[in-house]
């Protein structure tokens, strides 16, 4: 059925000889781990397998030494695109899958590169040959002369380059079949999403932290949503920012659920409570107390913020020290040492820099003093809080929290996956089809 994806058994004699387009995926950092590497290469096939849902035709998926095989009934280009997606392959290559003989192989490697010639005469050439299946009757080395000298035949005197080739075909030698690559496209790298547990990203509508979030996937970590609005003080567009941020985020995993509170009643508190000077920080506070209180009920083990050192006033070494000391989870800061250049061109690169320029009411702006606290000191802070119920007004905050469901494409989602508390499913309408229409995937 479309989207199924399945594993195939080695071919069993007699059965057809391999052969036809595939992709193959060069694993990244997982082939650094030890005994339990199999298990970082589940949660990555169980990824892939995720992102290939509702593709458009039947795909299969076949694991070899530090590289998956993805094939089907659809096209390379439709395979490559879903597969550059996934975090955990270093390289994406449309390959021809071919018998494990001279021949086969040969005429693959010729064919490859008299298409490449016709497009770009003139090119230069160099062959690299992996042997995995140590009977082949030749070495890689030997192989690679042999190929070039097949070429040079076939085309001409095509010229050779070792170091800096125009085009480079890769030949892949398995026991069964073979693999013949010519075109490279760059994976996202790094550990499979959900390898290294759960986190609770305080997504706002900026640059900042989108970027965060996916530098946390990008080590592991499944990543779920939580938003603060200024409601009732401020419109909607800052919701469905958010919103449109964690689908464009959730192309990179498996769903992540965007968690929406309003936080503009308890805002004012601050500010009726004398906080002045020290009000973002305070806000901050609040927010991390809240975020961490839902990562309780998510399941979530550390939260994930957008701040970098010394970009705002807010985000002094003294302010950040401020906010961690009431979050009761580990806060991660991913992007604390970049600039914000680097920020907004990673921003561009995985596709929410269009999003994050869009027009909102940001709730940190919201009862903001004309001049922030640089050092806001916690005896200060403890002083504002103490006028105020903490306790109460969080479990206020998380009573009215709304969730949606970004980028689901139908109704079907993991038992114990929808709700805070890890419990079943709820009953769900619909999900959301646009950006501009969040509350149609929105459950209380």
């Amino acid at each position: 059925m479309p989207g199924e994806t399945s594993t195939p058994s080695t071919p069993s004699p007699g059965t057809p000889r391999p052969s036809g387009p595939c992709v193959l995926l060069k694993h990244g950092e997982i082939f650094l781990k030890g005994r339990n590497r199999h298990r970082f290469t589940e949660r990555l096939h169980g990824n892939l397998r995720h992102a290939l849902r509702d593709i458009g035709g039947s795909t299969w998926i076949k694991s070899g030494q530090n590289v998956t095989v993805l094939g089907g009934e659809v096209s390379p280009d439709v395979l490559v695109e879903h597969a550059r997606r996934v975090i955990g392959f270093n390289s994406v290559e449309p390959a021809l899958r071919v018998p494990s003989a001279v021949a086969d192989i040969t005429k693959a490697a010729v064919d490859a590169l008299a298409a490449a010639r016709a497009e770009r005469p003139g090119i230069s050439f160099a062959v690299r040959v992996k042997r995995r299946d140590k009977s082949f009757e030749m070495t890689s080395s030997q192989f690679e002369r042999f190929l070039g000298a097949r070429v040079r035949e076939a085309l001409g005197a095509l010229p050779v380059n070792l170091s800096h080739p125009d085009v480079r075909v890769s030949v892949e030698i398995d026991h069964e079949e073979s693999y013949v690559s010519w075109t490279r496209h760059p994976g996202a790298g790094g550990l499979p999403v959900g390898s290294s547990g759960r986190a609770l990203v305080l997504l706002s509508g900026g640059y900042d932290s989108p970027v965060a979030a996916y530098r946390a996937m990008r080590r592991g970590l499944h990543c779920d949503f939580v938003h603060f609005t200024g409601a009732p003080y401020t419109n909607a567009a800052s919701v469905y920012k958010a919103y449109a941020l964690a689908r464009e985020l959730n192309r990179y995993q498996p769903g992540g659920r965007l968690h929406v509170i309003a936080l503009g009643h308890a805002q004012k508190q601050l500010a009726i409570a004398g906080a002045g000077r020290l009000q973002v920080v305070a806000q901050r506070r609040l927010m991390v107390r809240a975020a961490s209180a839902l990562a309780g009920r998510t399941r979530a083990e550390a939260l994930v913020t957008g701040d970098s050192l010394g970009q705002v006033a807010s985000q002094t070494l003294a302010n950040m020290a401020a906010v961690d000391e009431a979050a009761t989870l580990p806060v991660l800061r991913p992007l604390v040492g970049w600039e914000k250049q680097e920020i907004i061109d990673e921003a561009r690169s995985i596709g929410t820099a269009e999003i994050s320029v869009l027009p909102d009411e940001d709730c940190c702006k919201l009862l903001a003093p004309p001049r922030v606290s640089l050092r806001a000191g916690l005896t200060d802070l403890r002083s504002v809080e103490k006028r105020l119920d903490l306790d109460d007004l969080v479990d206020s905050l998380l009573r009215d929290v709304q969730i949606m469901y970004p980028g689901e494409s139908d109704g079907e989602t993991a038992p114990g996956a929808d709700r805070p508390d890890g419990g079943p499913a709820p009953d769900r309408p619909g999900p959301a089809v646009c950006a501009t229409a969040p509350s149609a995937a929105v459950s209380s």
